[in-house]
């Protein structure tokens, strides 16, 4: 059985990489850049003496008399280290040393899979130490860059290693618990996805496996110490590290991504108080950098060459005048510009959820948040976001509140709240919030969701809730309504509700409830 994973994991790391090289070698990435830069494929010993297959990517020309910045670029969860090589041609070519390894666990490289704990972050500073010593690298202008996976681990390691001075995080996290168990719920697909590709690609560790095996069984006594080992891998625990550190930080991420929502990484940028930029544009994980990985043009990875080129190279390109705040919103091309995050909602717009409602659980409505990449990827490719009409959801799963119809274009900018009472017939259970466009013909087009799940709470006793729905960019045209709907079960979450379960909603004369709806100022 091991012999067979091993011969998979060759074949696939063979196959992978073929494409990847192939799509450079015809033309997707400029064929003079691939014949200019030196390429070479090296081990490098990480924490403990690991090896980690990595490839040194340097100028064309280089020859010993002169230094280079230095880019790090570890890779992405289940890809193998020529994931990065159209970027890192060009990149050399602008004038850096790129060094792009696997990560410890995946493919090739020793170890095993430990998501970006002490291993990793320690396996970013001996790579660093490496290059240091065997490439024209200068100590003074080290960044780190990656997607997905090497993303948090290039934010970790910014936060324990001194010498990085700039770091390109993309689809990336800032809390690892926020993104896979937010709103106290289980985020089931984009973990189970992980999970799968992880075994396939790379070898699990101990720790992983039970971990995944805890979060999967709702194992309640557990949770503190699944919390504890989230919190140690997430960027937000060592932000004052980040901070001391005084690292330039870009951060760029996709509305709809699924496994790390942008609401956790905007609130972590808002606490960086070094150089920094934010971005958000339309897709899901990682899908608005995938195209720049085959050296196709891609505004991501133009943006990451302009902050390292800036904050590496002291080229004054003005990235650093720019508003560091860009948000690309799903319903129009243009992209808009804010000095914070704090900005983007300037001013908000209540929705009153009046009345009792109650509904039953354990039956999906039809309201959901969609699957994982699919759905995220067509609402950025073809502005097709998940759809149900709304005057049809069976209000015995469902409740539903509409907004008046908008007399203008109502420009929805950041994160929405939902404020809430709610009275439970169980200790536990699950509910799923969805922000919906409503158009003349009740089709209701999602805007945003989030789910939150309760435990330990008296039956028939009320109690408040407050959600943040997923941050986004989204135009709701003059003429529609915005609809909250709330239901007990949708296939992207693990719901905890027991059979037969009831919630009632209200809005005490005291306390009323209501979604406050963020809005771009006019």
């Amino acid at each position: 059985m091991g012999h067979h994973r091993h011969a998979l994991r060759t074949s696939a790391v063979g196959a992978v990489s073929a494409a990847l090289i192939a799509g450079t070698a015809l033309g997707l990435a400029p064929t003079a850049q691939a014949a200019s830069a030196s390429v070479r494929f090296v081990d490098i010993a990480g924490d403990g003496g690991t090896v980690l297959k990595a490839n040194v990517v340097t100028p064309a020309g280089a020859d010993g008399s002169r230094t280079y910045p230095l880019l790090v670029m570890p890779t992405s969860w289940g890809l193998p280290q020529v994931e990065y090589l159209a970027q890192a041609q060009k990149l050399a070519d602008s004038g850096y040393v790129v060094l792009t390894y696997n990560v410890r666990g995946f493919w090739q490289s020793g170890g095993e899979i430990e998501v970006a704990g002490p291993p990793d972050v320690a396996d970013a500073s001996k790579v660093i130490d490496w290059a240091l010593a065997n490439t024209p690298a200068d100590a003074q202008k080290v960044g780190m860059a990656g997607v997905s996976y090497g993303a948090g681990i290039s934010l970790l390691a910014a936060a324990h290693d001194k010498r990085i001075k700039a770091v390109s995080a993309m689809s990336g996290w800032a809390d690892l618990i926020d993104s896979i168990y937010s709103g106290r719920t289980q985020h089931s697909q984009a973990t189970a996805l992980l999970g799968v590709a992880g075994t396939i690609t790379g070898r699990p560790s101990a720790e992983l496996q039970q971990t995944l095996k805890d979060f999967f069984a709702s194992n309640l006594s557990k949770e503190q110490e699944m919390i504890a080992w989230g919190k140690k891998r997430s960027p937000e625990t060592y932000v004052d590290q980040l901070n001391k550190n005084g690292a330039a930080v870009f951060m760029a991420n996709g509305w709809g991504d699924t496994i790390f929502p942008p609401n956790q990484y905007a609130r972590f940028y808002e606490e960086l108080t070094g150089p920094k930029r934010l971005e958000f544009r339309p897709g899901d994980h990682a899908t608005a950098e995938v195209t720049g990985l085959f050296g196709l043009p891609n505004d991501v990875w133009t943006d990451t060459g302009r902050w390292f080129d800036h904050y590496l190279r002291g080229v004054d390109n003005g990235i650093d005048r720019e508003q560091p705040v860009q948000l690309k919103p799903r319903t129009t091309g243009a992209y808009e510009g804010y000095p914070d995050w704090k900005s983007v909602g300037a001013t908000r717009k209540k929705i009153a959820l009046a009345g009792t409602t109650t509904i039953h659980t354990n039956v999906d409505s039809g309201a959901d948040g969609g699957i994982i990449f699919l759905s995220s990827i067509l609402d950025q490719i073809a502005q097709v976001p998940p759809m149900a009409s709304i005057p049809l959801l069976p209000r015995r799963w469902a409740a539903v509140w509409q907004s008046e119809k908008y007399a203008s274009v109502q420009q929805v900018r950041g994160t929405t709240t939902l404020h809430t009472t709610l009275t439970p017939t169980k200790e536990s259970g699950t509910l799923v919030a969805y922000l919906y466009d409503v158009g003349p013909l009740g089709l209701g087009k999602l805007v945003s969701n989030a789910p939150y799940t309760f435990h330990g709470q008296t039956p028939g006793e009320p109690f408040g809730v407050d959600l943040e729905l997923y941050s986004t960019a989204y135009d709701v045209p003059a003429g529609h309504r915005l609809a909250l709907v709330v239901d007990t079960v949708d296939p992207l979450y693990i719901e905890h509700n027991p059979s037969g379960a009831q919630l009632t909603f209200s809005s005490p004369a005291n306390d009323p409830s209501y979604v406050s709806v963020p809005l771009r100022e006019q």
